[in-house]
């Protein structure tokens, strides 16, 4: 039983210390420039956009300054009231060189409020190349060329999974910790070993392909648009590929609820469409590795504290150190919003097997096995 336990334990820490591994080696640091691209096409950046945040002054400005020859700005509102296109119209007129056009409307093609805001904005780009972008992604100067960039032969869609950065206050701390050393890790690790998961802050689609397979509608068959996706992706035979360097989503002020009813919707979303690969992530985070090594050490009669400092220390000095060579966010709060996220991991999956009700970005939705609804839109 000794054994058993202090094998299982240290077979955790092995697969987290070689995810961080191949993370290190599969993701450029933040702010590298992106990788040399031959062709430079035309592309349709889509944006779906509700509300002002605390950065969407900056976001829009950074849609506007692109270094890229040819694109096109569409912005997608679902209410023609909404505060947001205002602020957008400021951009534009400061922008005036670049073709941009505003589109409200909501066509209800799915139960999710996102896909159903961009299919007026896929239906209008000019291009064959179109970017499904959200609205708080800091783009960068070269963000086209990034994900053009993640192209190959044997490509279906690139992404970018969100890098989260400026925080403001301790939750907004455990955020990043989520966003960052835990997720973006596991994504490019699974992409790195063959099972690439597309991640819906940006998506760059060679239009033609999806139009040849039922267009944008095609991502309506589950509730998220990037499980959709990937089973597209999939079925094609084709590959999810992520860009060289994520982008930043900068995140300001979050509370303890913020973070625990995102992080329990996209479990529940994970668990609804892929049900096999979310069933161990059980496993994740430090407890598992922890509980299992001090039950060996408990009955072998060695120093429990000693064997518990060693674990923590052998999880969490690698995931450290992934942030520091990275350039993402870390801080003398990242050690203890490490702790409270790894203490969160298990409740959030346990609370992702039940069903029920959560607003998201002032839509009331409902996900469950058998049936994902968007209920109503809270104006």
């Amino acid at each position: 039983m000794i054994i058993a336990l202090a094998a299982a334990a240290a077979i955790l820490i092995l697969v987290n210390v070689v995810s961080i591994i191949i993370a290190g080696w599969r993701m450029a640091p933040s702010g590298e420039p992106a990788p040399p691209v031959q062709k430079r096409p035309p592309v349709s950046i889509v944006v779906p956009a509700r509300g002002i945040e605390a950065f969407t002054p900056e976001t829009l400005a950074r849609a506007f300054s692109l270094d890229w020859p040819d694109y096109e700005l569409i912005f997608c509102v679902a209410n023609p009231r909404d505060p947001v296109i205002g602020e957008i119209r400021r951009a534009m007129a400061a922008n005036p060189g670049i073709p941009t056009r505003i589109l409200t409307g909501d066509d209800r093609i799915s139960a999710n409020p996102k896909l159903n805001n961009c299919v007026k904005g896929w239906k209008a780009a000019r291009h064959d190349w179109v970017i499904l972008a959200d609205s708080n992604v800091l783009m960068p100067k070269d963000y086209v060329a990034h994900l053009m960039a993640g192209w190959r032969k044997n490509t279906g869609v690139v992404c970018s999974t969100p890098i989260g950065s400026r925080p403001d206050g301790f939750w907004a701390e455990v955020e990043c910790m989520f966003l960052n050393t835990h997720q973006a890790r596991w994504q490019y690790t699974g992409e790195a070993i063959g099972l690439g998961f597309a991640q819906g802050k940006s998506m760059l689609w060679f239009k033609p392909l999806l139009d040849s397979n039922n267009g944008i509608e095609a991502l309506a068959a589950e509730i998220a648009e990037d499980a959709a996706a990937t089973k597209l992706v999939n079925r094609l035979g084709l590959k999810v590929h992520l860009v060289s360097s994520p982008f930043d989503q900068p995140l300001g002020s979050r509370t303890r609820h913020d973070i625990w009813s995102r992080q329990a919707r996209w479990a529940r979303l994970r668990r609804v469409t892929f049900p096999q690969f979310f069933a161990p992530e059980i496993l994740l985070g430090a407890l598992p590795p922890l509980l299992l090594a001090i039950a060996a050490a408990h009955l072998a009669g060695v120093n429990i504290f000693a064997v518990a400092l060693a674990v923590a220390a052998a999880i969490y000095l690698p995931e450290l150190a992934l942030g520091l060579a990275k350039g993402w966010r870390v801080s003398l709060l990242s050690l203890p919003a490490i702790l409270v996220r790894d203490i969160m991991l298990p409740l959030v999956w346990i609370r992702s097997w039940g069903s029920g009700a959560f607003v998201w970005r002032g839509n009331a939705m409902t996900i469950d096995t058998k049936a994902c609804e968007l209920e109503e839109v809270v104006q």
